[in-house]
């Protein structure tokens, strides 16, 4: 499943304790940053989370978008 968010605002419909867990990374790449694991990632606009949740933890990678011209 992928959602996107536009700006680094939460997707419609999209879990909000997941959004929690993700928010401050989906923004900073949504504005240019990256790089959170010192090299870590192979691609430096990317980041693995993990939603906050212990009953039904999910992981997420999230990726910086290309603007479509």
């Amino acid at each position: 499943m992928s959602w996107v968010s536009v700006g680094g605002e939460k997707p419609r419909g999209f879990c909000d304790s997941a959004w929690e867990s993700m928010a401050y990374f989906v923004r900073e790449l949504a504005h240019g940053g990256g790089n959170f694991y010192d090299g870590w990632m192979k691609n430096p606009c990317s980041a693995m989370i993990s939603c906050n949740d212990g009953f039904r933890p999910v992981s997420f990678y999230l990726e910086a978008l290309e603007d479509e011209p």
